[in-house]
This record gives structure tokens, C-alpha cells and sequence, in this order.
């Protein structure tokens, strides 16, 4: 007893570095998930269509925000590690790199979207219409995904600046950004969607309009506090002397980067497709649906922040080389996942009857958001254990397993399981959708092979790699 306590279990000083590095990021995705929350909730006040269309075009909206993450995130395994290591140019050529390559993804998600845009919402929109109108979602789908594409330059602008600042260890900027950033979405939202204060009452185009401006205000909290005081954020002094990246570096983050860029696409698009065939069982089903992610995130905020602080601490003890120290860390930090996991999907479950009653929309659709968060609750642990197995392979440098294990499960186990029981089969939408969360016991036992195996175990940066 004494020994598993040992290994699972760290003393408070250990605790106590865990919620210096996590707790930050805790709080900006706690109120940022949960003010999304709460915009759901008023545009879903304004109608199933209006709801539905928005849940569509945000679904379209994180292939590109994923991508963004993923596209920084090669750099940002090798940021930490320079960090670690205590090379600040290199943590600067890191950030440089993220810059060509949010700007490279933000043209491409233009071009796709503007072309594109409204023939990726009609694959939606292709099942029975059993509550709403197909048309009318169609049309505010395609009018709040116009608008959201202006806030896609300060959102990667923002996650370069945001990623380099926690990859150093400086969480607690970020947060006060994301937090003002959220309250002011959050006070537009009342403001224009529903027309207070003089202003017209302008629906969706509200809410996106609100969501665009507290981008740009994120941004610029970020910008003019590590640029007015470069002393206390290293990386910025100098950073825009040149703007040029070492070949040997673009290299290497290419062949680790471009796994994790291809892994957030093929992952995103990948819940796109899920999202797709469970739509063919109806239109309240692409509701209810929305409803139970957005509650689900909520409650998977502690999950992520922790597989974000894997990402840090155990990087940052890789790039130094204490490998034994890292292992520890990481299979502590995996536990204290597992234990708060529980404790989530028990609350979420408690919830679970009462929260989709505050949407203005169909009986059905609650009924059925509610029966998607009780079998989300379930699952929580196992999702937990996959969150933290990804972050654990990701610190490592691992990308190539990384992309193999995320990615690669999803369009190999989850996509085939939901297409054939949704185009050929007559099963329900709610065994349906068990079906398919059940195969993430398949990915947690993948998870634990590879995690105990120790493949993870490496230093990027030796030898100025």
C-alpha cells in the first residue's frame, strides 16, 4: 500500500507545482467553457434553427481551430524543451515558426470556407426533419460563419503569443487574456443578440460579431503586456530583429509538427464525420448534441488543463534530462486525472436531467441531450486516461505514435462503427451513440501499452536537434 501510495500519489510540494502550472490554465478554460455555455444557451433561446446552425458552423470552425493547434503545437514541444534546457533563441525561432504557419492555415481555412462553406453545411442537414427547418438552418449557419472567419487572424495570432507564454511557464497572462476576453463575448452576446442598451437584436450575426471582438481584445491584452514589459516575458526581446528560423530547426519541427498538424485535422474532420452520421437520425439530434458538448467540455475543463500541465512539466524535465523524475511525474499526474475524472462524470450525470431544460427548444431534443451527457458522464475516466496518454506521448516528441493513437483511432475504430450503424442499420440514436463511445476502451488500452512501455521517454533538443 505503502508503495503504490508512493507512486501515485506526490507529496504537497508536488501538488503544489501541479497547481502553479495548471490552475491557471484551469481557470481561463473554466470560464471560457463555461461562458460558451452560457452563449449556447442564448442563442439557443432564440430557436432550434438559429441553435443548430451555429453548432454546424462552430463544428467547421474546429477542424480550423484544431489545426491551428496543431500546427503550433510542433514548435510548442520544442519551446518547452529550449526552455527546459535554457535556450531562449531557440524559444524565439519556436515562436517565429508559429507565426508562417498560422498564417499559412488561416489562408487555407478562407479559401475552403468561402468556397465551400455552404455545401459543407448541407452535410448536416441530410436526415429526417423532425423538428426545425432545414432551410432557415442552413442560412444561419452559412451568416455566422462569414463573420467568425475575421476572428480567425487574431486567434492564431493569439495562440502563438499564448502557447510560447505557458511553453515558458507564464500561464497567468494568458489566463487574465482569455478571462477578460470571455467576459467581454459574454456581455456582447447579451448586448446584440438579443438588442439591449439601443442596439438592434441581431441574433446569430450577434453572436458572432461578440465572439470576433473579444478575440481582438484577447490580443491585444497579450500584445501590449509582453511588449511594453519584454523584461518580464524574455522571449520578446529581440524576437522581431529577424524573422528568420534555422533551417536545421524548421526541419525538425517539421518532422515532429506535421504529425500533430495532420492528427488535429484528420481528428477534427473526424468529429465532423461523427457529427454527420448521427445527424442522419435528425435534425434534434444535431441539437441535442450541441447541447451535450458544450456541458461536456464544461466538465472536461480540469481533464485538459491537466493533460496541458503533462505537456510542461514533464517536457521541461525531458529537455533538462532527468528521465526517472519525468516518468514520476507523468504517472502522478495520470492519477490525479483518473481520481478527478471520476468525480466529474459523477456530477455530470447528476446534471445531466436538469440543465438541457434551459434551452428554448423541442422536449425531444432535451430529452436526448440529456441521455448524451449521462453516457458522456460514464466514459469520463476513460476519456481521462486518453487525454493524458496523448499529452504524455506528445511531450516526448513521440508525434508519429501520437497521430497513430488520436487520429488514427478515430477514422480506424470510432468513424467505421458510427457510418455502418448509421447508414445501414435501423438502430437508435442513443445505443448508437453508446455504440460508438464504447470504443474508447479500445483506445485506453492502447494508451496504457504505450504510455508503460516508456516509448515517450526522450529529449528532442540534444545536440541542438
Amino acid at each position: 500500500m505503502i508503495v503504490l501510495r508512493k507512486k501515485f500519489i506526490g507529496d504537497r510540494a508536488f501538488y503544489g507545482m501541479v497547481l502553479a502550472v495548471a490552475l491557471p490554465m484551469m481557470l481561463q478554460d473554466g470560464i471560457s467553457t463555461f461562458v460558451n455555455l452560457l452563449d449556447n444557451v442564448m442563442v439557443g433561446r432564440t430557436g432550434t434553427e438559429q441553435m443548430s446552425g451555429v453548432a454546424i458552423t462552430n463544428q467547421l470552425m474546429l477542424v480550423y481551430n484544431l489545426c491551428i493547434f496543431g500546427g503550433l503545437s510542433g514548435a510548442g514541444i520544442f519551446a518547452a524543451q529550449f526552455f527546459g534546457y535554457g535556450d531562449m533563441e531557440g524559444v524565439k525561432s519556436c515562436f517565429r515558426f508559429k507565426m508562417y504557419m498560422g498564417a499559412i492555415a488561416t489562408a487555407l481555412a478562407w479559401a475552403v470556407f468561402l468556397l465551400y462553406g455552404q455545401k459543407l453545411i448541407y452535410l448536416f442537414l441530410q436526415g429526417q426533419e423532425d423538428v426545425g427547418d432545414v432551410e432557415k438552418t442552413a442560412s444561419y449557419g452559412m451568416e455566422y460563419l462569414r463573420i467568425m472567419l475575421l476572428g480567425t487572424v487574431p486567434f492564431f495570432l493569439t495562440q502563438a503569443y499564448a502557447g510560447t507564454l505557458k511553453e515558458t511557464g507564464q500561464t497567468v497572462l494568458p489566463m487574465k487574456a482569455s478571462m477578460a476576453a470571455v467576459f467581454t463575448n459574454l456581455v456582447l452576446n447579451y448586448i446584440l443578440i438579443y438588442g439591449k442598451l439601443g442596439m438592434p437584436a441581431l441574433g446569430v450575426k450577434g453572436a458572432a460579431i461578440a465572439t470576433v471582438l473579444s478575440r481582438f481584445a484577447e490580443l491585444a491584452i497579450i500584445l501590449l503586456a509582453v511588449h511594453l514589459k519584454p523584461d518580464g516575458y524574455l522571449f520578446v526581446r529581440g524576437l522581431y530583429k529577424t524573422l528568420r528560423v534555422p533551417a536545421k530547426l524548421v526541419s525538425a519541427v517539421l518532422r515532429r509538427g506535421l504529425p500533430l498538424l495532420a492528427n488535429e485535422f484528420l481528428w477534427s474532420s473526424g468529429m465532423a464525420v461523427l457529427s454527420q452520421c448521427y445527424s442522419l437520425r435528425g435534425l434534434s439530434v444535431v441539437a441535442a448534441i450541441n447541447i451535450s458538448s458544450t456541458v461536456t467540455n464544461l466538465f472536461s475543463v480540469v481533464l485538459m488543463s491537466l493533460g496541458g500541465a503533462i505537456s510542461i512539466m514533464v517536457g521541461h524535465q525531458l529537455g533538462s534530462g532527468d528521465m526517472e523524475k519525468a516518468r514520476d511525474t507523468d504517472t502522478k499526474l495520470i492519477a490525479l486525472a483518473m481520481a478527478i475524472s471520476a468525480a466529474a462524470g459523477i456530477a455530470m450525470a447528476a446534471a445531466a436531467p436538469y440543465i438541457p431544460k434551459i434551452y428554448n427548444t423541442e422536449e425531444t431534443v432535451r430529452a436526448l441531450a440529456a441521455r448524451f451527457m449521462q453516457i458522456s458522464a460514464l466514459m469520463m475516466p476513460v476519456s481521462a486516461f486518453s487525454i493524458a496518454a496523448y499529452f504524455t506521448l506528445r511531450s516526448g516528441g513521440r508525434t508519429v505514435i501520437t497521430f497513430l493513437f488520436d487520429s488514427g483511432f478515430t477514422w480506424l475504430f470510432s468513424i467505421p462503427a458510427a457510418f455502418v450503424l448509421a447508414n445501414y442499420t435501423a438502430t437508435g440514436i442513443v445505443p448508437l451513440y453508446l455504440a460508438v463511445q464504447l470504443t474508447g476502451f479500445i483506445k485506453c488500452a492502447l494508451g496504457f501499452a504505450f504510455v508503460r512501455k516508456g516509448i515517450w521517454i526522450n529529449s528532442i533538443i540534444e545536440n541542438g536537434a
